[in-house]
């Protein structure tokens, strides 16, 4: 198999939203993963604060399903491969429940609070309605590539 892998320098990856297998999180995850090993990962980070959330939560190591990307597997394949080789067993109804919450999740504290004001005034200072991570994900990633917020 050949690794196929969007350019991140060229695009966003696809919003925090989108799921996969009833996982918030992971298609995005798998795009950068792929970007990062072609070398087109801009400034998207493989492995940050929100992948290690949702690999925890799956019970995955980073490098682990890395590996699986350089072989070139698709998004059917690796979510096969997290069903069968995941640590943590949950059921789709936990999976819906994990993912609902990360979904709504804001700054706990007030380092992320200072970070998350931070993109946002840079992003969408007149938005009001940015309130939660995956808000402020989606209008950084549509500004980014040259959106209006």
């Amino acid at each position: 198999m050949s690794l196929t892998a969007p350019d991140l320098t060229k695009q966003a990856p696809r919003s925090p939203r989108v799921r996969l297998g009833g996982y918030a999180c992971l298609p995005r995850c798998l795009d950068k993963g792929r970007a990062t090993l072609t070398g087109k990962n801009g400034e998207y980070h493989y492995n940050c604060p929100l992948d290690q959330r949702l690999l925890e939560f799956i019970g995955i190591d980073a490098d682990a399903l890395s590996a699986q990307l350089a072989a070139g597997k698709g998004d059917g394949d690796i979510l096969a491969w997290i069903n069968t080789s995941a640590k943590n067993r949950h059921t789709p109804a936990e999976i819906a429940v994990w993912s609902a919450e990360q979904t709504e999740r804001k700054p706990d504290n007030p380092e992320s609070l200072g970070y998350f004001n931070d993109i946002k005034s840079k992003c969408a200072p007149h938005r009001t309605d940015i309130a939660n991570w995956f808000d402020l994900l989606d209008v950084d990633d549509y500004v980014s590539f040259g959106g209006l917020a």
